[in-house]
């Protein structure tokens, strides 16, 4: 069930009409010391190495609530989100106009200089997708197959900032982050697809 979000007036932004439909874009949604203090707690997790498939990636992670199993190709239970990242999960529901307990899919991301993630679509299990964005800037590149050419776009993640894939930006559109040159936290908000 959506929310309203005219309840959430600093939450709200605009999306710029170069990018694609369904992806909208906020800087600072969270202060510089509240950074610092989920980093802290960040610091803390036990995160691993992103696996695919026997590859092992650069780039360390964990999941909360579910977490997709790539080998059985589905979604499953997982440890429940830590307190340290509800109230971040909330705002991330009031972005996307859900309720919070529609976000049933929390991930860390941690990139260390020299990573980033190839062109991918999240799987379809999952629905909307809210990321925010910790320490360092990176890249966000889009890209749409036109023909035999593609159809490209990109946005500059902030430290600190939100976005949303959601409708055409979620289920047309690839993204990738080229590698970042010092090290970057992501967080990953999801919904299950309808």
């Amino acid at each position: 069930m959506a929310i309203q979000k005219g309840l959430f007036a600093e939450l709200e932004s605009t999306q710029s009409p170069s990018m694609p439909s369904g992806f909208r874009y906020q800087d600072d949604i969270i202060s510089e010391t509240e950074e610092a203090m989920l980093v802290a707690s960040l610091a803390t997790l036990e995160l691993k190495p992103f696996e695919f498939h026997g590859h092992v990636g650069n780039r360390r992670v964990t999941s909360f609530g579910l977490r997709y199993d790539y080998a059985r190709r589905t979604v499953e239970p997982t440890e429940r989100f830590p307190l340290f990242i509800e109230e971040l999960r909330r705002k991330a529901a009031a972005f996307a106009g859900r309720n919070v307990d529609e976000i049933q899919q929390g991930g860390v991301n941690e990139y260390p200089p020299g990573a980033g993630i190839g062109w991918h679509k999240d799987k379809p299990q999952f629905g909307v997708i809210v990321g925010v964005s910790l320490l360092a800037a990176a890249i966000m590149r889009l890209r749409l197959p036109a023909g035999t050419s593609w159809i490209r776009k990109s946005q500059t993640l902030k430290p600190r900032s939100i976005y949303i894939l959601e409708g055409e930006a979620r289920t047309s559109w690839e993204h990738s982050i080229p590698p970042v040159d010092s090290l970057r936290y992501s967080l990953m908000f999801r919904t299950l697809a309808p």
